[in-house]
Formats: structure tokens, sequence, C-alpha cells
């Protein structure tokens, strides 16, 4: 025969309280993971930094997405001013391919709501990611006339000279649309023979290219795609891959292959069915060092 006693009683009348709590700890946490942003900045050091360009912002956006951060993306917007950029990438997937998406005429007019307040900031940059590629019809050449109505540079395999004081530094986009991997490492190749000492810059939206850009002696990779894992736990990478690989690489922050930097943001948006967790929008912010004046910072 069991006997209840009174401290049984009492835990028993506890539990659902308790689980009460635990769900609304759960919600707070998913509603934090995905709507609040986070601004994370990185300081690369060089050797061969112009001293023009010691201190030089790069703010990098990347996997928007379709997804507003307030009306009119207003929270985006004033943490993206509230870093100070010298320029503002985004390394592709502004959009959203997927097959619950809004029509991409009404994601368009987000994209082009957006990109009008960015521009007041920031020279604005622009690469097209996996989703782009993937809306066939209205989809990359509607969205390049958008952005470059309003001054965004769409690179497609080709680069731009950044100048300050007389220095420059090279920022090539790679074109996920394009996808002829032989031609677009050419030219990242070439631009490195042909000048070994300039800073040479990739943007592009895949997260792979840490060891192929090692090779060829590209300073410095900025570049979105994993989401952060999507689920990111204390000592892990990430959780899931894009390719709903377990325990992924390279999906958040710097990481190094000899004098080859790569900066992977966890990007903003979403398109996966589990939301974020413990993983939140992040704005990544490249500020670019030179070591003669690592004593300095």
């Amino acid at each position: 025969m069991e006997i209840y006693s009174k401290n049984n009683k009492k835990r028993v009348r506890a539990f659902p309280l308790i689980l009460l709590l635990l769900v609304l700890l759960i919600t707070l946490l998913l509603i934090d993971s995905n709507f609040r942003i986070v601004t994370t900045e990185y300081e690369p050091y060089y050797s061969n930094l112009p001293e023009a360009f010691d201190g030089f912002r790069i703010v990098v956006l990347a996997d928007i997405h379709d997804t507003e951060f307030g009306r009119d993306n207003k929270r985006l917007i004033s943490r993206v001013n509230d870093a100070s950029p010298d320029i503002i990438v985004i390394a592709g997937d502004i959009l959203n391919a997927y097959a619950n998406r809004r029509p991409v005429e009404e994601q368009l007019e987000r994209v082009e709501t957006l990109i009008i307040d960015l521009t007041l900031i920031a020279p604005v940059y622009f690469i097209n990611g996996n989703h782009e590629i993937s809306i066939l019809i209205g989809g990359p050449e509607a969205l390049e006339s958008v952005l470059g109505e309003h001054g965004v540079r769409v690179l497609k395999d080709e680069y731009v000279i950044l100048g300050a004081d007389d220095s420059n530094i090279l920022l090539i986009g790679i074109d996920a649309i394009r996808g002829w991997r032989k031609k677009q490492l050419d030219l990242v190749s070439g631009l490195r023979e042909t000048d070994r000492s300039t800073i040479l810059i990739v943007l592009e939206h895949s997260n792979d290219s840490l060891q192929v850009y090692g090779e060829i002696g590209v300073d410095l990779i900025l570049c979105g795609h994993a989401h952060g894992g999507i689920i990111r736990l204390p000592f892990t990478d990430g959780l899931i891959g894009q390719n709903r690989d377990f325990l992924p690489i390279y999906t958040s922050g710097v990481y190094t292959i000899g004098d080859t930097k790569m900066l992977v943001s966890r990007g903003l948006g979403t398109t996966a069915t589990m939301p974020r967790l413990l993983n939140n929008p992040q704005i990544a912010v490249a500020v670019l060092r030179s070591e003669k004046n690592i004593e300095k910072w």
C-alpha cells in the first residue's frame, strides 16, 4: 500500500507550475534567438594593410531570406547604422525561394525599402546566393534592377577597387548564379598573381572555400550560407548544416588557413523548418587592422 505524504502532495502540485515555467522559458528563448539582432566585431590583422585602411569597417549582412526586423526593417537599419560601416556587403540570399515564400514581387518591395535605407548609411555591394539562383522567373534580373536603381553595386564575378588616401584594396564578388567554378578561381588567382601585395577580399555566399582560396593567397573571405548551424550549443560549431549534416564546420566566426582568413556570418533569417536556437540573427563586422599598429589596439 502506497502512502502519500504532505511532501509528495506538494511535489505533485508543483509539477504543473514547473512545466509551465519551463515552457515559458523555452518560448522566450526561441523568441530571443530568432528576433534579437546581435552585432559581432572581428578584427583580422594584416602586415600588408595600408595605413589608410587601418580600422576600415565592413558590415556583412547574409541570409536575410525576406525576414523583417521591425516595421520596414527599422531595427536592422538602426543596428547597421550603429556599426558605423565604411561599406556594407550583402553575401547573398536576400530572397526566400522556398515553397512557402511570399510572391517575388512582394519580396522585392521589402528589399527596395531596406536598400534605400542601407545606401544612406554607406556604399552597398551585393552578390547572389543559392536562393537567388532558385527563383528562376522574376528573381535575379528583377532583383538586380531594384538594387542597381538605388546605387547598389552588384558584383558578378568581378572586382572593385576600394581606395583611401592613394591606397587600395580589392573586393572581389563571386556570383553564385554563374556557377562556373574554374572561371571564378581563375579570376581570383589572376588578380593575386598580378599583385602580390594588395589585400584581396573575396565576397562569396558559400562557406566552403577556405582551402581553395587559402592556396591562392586570398587575404579575407566574407560569406554566410551556414545560418550559424541553426542550433548552437556550448562547445559546438552549430548542430545542423545546410545539407542537413550533423555538426558541420565553418558556421560562425573567423577560420584561418595559413594567411587566409574566412569570416562566416551566422546570417539574419532562416528557411529551416526548425527555428534558430541560441543563435541570434547576426550582423558581422570585419574591422581591418594593421599589424604595425597591433599595440595601439
